[in-house]
């Protein structure tokens, strides 16, 4: 049986908010913030699914913007040298089209840089359509690396963006 596990960064609990349907839609195991995970978490299962907010000027989460707690920012540097190969791996991240259009869902970007350069399969690329903004990093050939959501512009398409990926998956895994 595919083991999926759904690690998240989060300060103010939007992204937290969509893991849980995550774990929810896929019956899977609760999802993890990452500030309680370790490397060896993460390489018990076969399949990653991880969320992050883009902070600021497209920023991962972490001190130094100004969460509570640590999260991606000290995070991702203990991936270094660890081998994901044999893992896929898919990103949904959220951020503000309509306040941070230059930078829409950056954060998605370094957790595809790390992993990929970790060795896991990336799946999930996601349509640009439907979304506003003026650049992104999370952008590579056309579409987004993962799902991007806007929480603060367009929550009324969440259910179905996320529905719609989350079957879109399963398909990529089976």
């Amino acid at each position: 049986m595919t083991k999926i596990g759904v690690f998240f960064g989060t300060d103010t609990g939007n992204t937290r908010r969509v893991a849980k349907d995550i774990t929810t839609a896929l019956d899977t195991t609760k999802a993890v913030n990452v500030r309680n995970a370790t490397v060896a978490d993460m390489l018990a299962y076969d399949i990653l699914i991880l969320g992050t907010p883009t902070y600021g000027e497209g920023l991962l989460p972490g001190l130094s913007t100004g969460n509570a707690t640590e999260s991606w920012e000290e995070f991702l540097p203990t991936l270094a040298g660890q081998n994901f190969s044999g893992k896929k791996v898919a990103i949904y991240g959220l951020g503000n089209q309509k306040s941070y259009p230059d930078e829409f869902v950056d954060a998605m970007f370094y957790l595809y840089e790390q992993f990929k350069q970790c060795g896991a399969t990336l799946i999930g690329a996601w349509g640009t359509d439907g979304y506003h903004f003026q650049a992104s990093k999370a952008v590579i050939d056309g579409r987004f690396i993962g799902l991007a959501l806007d929480q603060e512009n367009q929550k009324d398409l969440t259910p179905e963006r996320l529905d719609a990926w989350l079957k879109m998956l399963v398909k990529d895994w089976n």
